[in-house]
């Protein structure tokens, strides 16, 4: 059913930004907004918000479903001038109207040149500001995609053992997932053994694991449609060389620094910067080649990020990942990575599993 509160924080975004009316065609942003998931295809999809009047969910015939979701709905079919009925009976001429960045230029430029309204606007902020404020339920099923995620990466780590490729451990992570209350993945996993965890985002091949071998494990769940997100390194069979263990715990020490200063009202350039100093001070700057985090819910990558380019201020309900890394052949490739809840007092790590340097027997 359709968000009232959701709406509602879409409406106060889109009244910062000086619009009142939004063509929504991201299926994410729907779904975020009235539950339901809807899929079309190349077909046309949209919700047209309107602060004055009852949400129109625009659908293709094709795609029909009887259930009631808090909006109207408009019925279209292949052959239906979309523009024209929009411009009939729903947008107001004498306003801008607001899309989002999924709206595709084949439905976008013809009303753009048929003037449907006083002006075409990227308003994609008014839902990707109020999707970055999780509210009370997305942050408990986030809470517990984590902690299914920390139970699950021990079972992982078991699936690491003599002889094994990084596409045979990764194929048993799905039924580990779905036996702990996971619905899925919420992206590829990530295994990199050896040279290739210095690779920050390696596909898993034939590699075979050696004794002596850097083990990189990047995972995520799915529980009720939201994300989870992990990153632990290991070392197998043997100690690692001093080298490794000094990348190790740069890595470790960059972690936990950024997560230790995360509170409302800094800016996520600051968080990048006490990770990437205490890299850079370590001698490895160069070889940690990508911002610190990105937030996460409903898609593993939401809109926005920790990076140094970014100096907006966290606020409570932001959730993202801190995931220093350092990417050296030679040494080691190193990536731990944390989701972190911004909460009114302070902030909250999601992930539980433990981050001191473990040797895979």
């Amino acid at each position: 059913m359709l968000n009232t509160e959701r709406l509602k924080k879409v409406y106060g975004q889109l009244e910062e930004l000086g619009v009142r009316q939004m063509l929504v065609s991201d299926p994410v942003a729907i779904f975020y907004l009235t539950g339901k998931w809807l899929h079309p295809g190349e077909r046309f999809l949209g919700l047209y918000l309107n602060a004055d009047k009852q949400p129109q969910l625009f659908l293709n015939d094709l795609f029909r479903f009887d259930e009631e979701i808090g909006t109207a709905k408009v019925s279209i079919t292949d052959t239906t001038d979309l523009v024209a009925l929009l411009k009939a009976y729903y947008v107001d001429p004498s306003a801008p109207l607001g899309v989002d960045k999924e709206l595709a230029a084949k439905f976008l430029i013809p009303m753009y040149d048929a003037k449907i309204a006083s002006g075409i606007r990227n308003t994609s902020l008014a839902i990707d500001n109020a999707r970055a404020l999780k509210d009370a339920q997305e942050i408990e099923w986030m809470r517990e995609s984590s902690r299914i995620n920390d139970r699950a990466m021990e079972q992982f780590k078991a699936c690491i053992r003599e002889g094994v490729t990084e596409k045979e451990a990764a194929s048993q992570f799905l039924g580990i997932y779905q036996s702990l209350g996971a619905s899925g993945y919420s992206f590829s996993p990530i295994v990199a053994f050896g040279v290739n965890s210095a690779d920050p985002h390696h596909g898993p091949d034939d590699t075979v694991l050696k004794e002596g071998d850097t083990v990189l494990i990047d995972v995520g769940c799915k529980y009720h449609d939201y994300c989870s997100d992990m990153t632990r390194t290991f070392f197998y069979k043997t100690e690692p060389t001093p080298e490794a263990r000094r990348v190790y715990e740069l890595v470790r020490n960059a972690n936990q620094s950024a997560e230790d200063m995360c509170r409302p009202g800094i800016t996520l350039a600051s968080i990048d910067k006490t990770a990437r100093d205490i890299i850079e001070a370590g001698g490895y700057g160069p070889d940690f080649t990508h911002r610190l985090g990105h937030f996460i819910g409903i898609e593993d990558h939401d809109f926005g990020d920790v990076s140094q380019a970014n100096n907006n201020l966290t606020q409570a309900g932001n959730i993202f990942s801190i995931e220093p890394g350092i990417y050296n052949a030679s040494a080691a490739g190193v990536r731990i990575e944390d989701l972190v809840l911004i909460t009114e007092e302070g902030h909250e790590v999601l992930n539980k599993y433990p981050k001191d340097l473990q040797i895979i027997e």
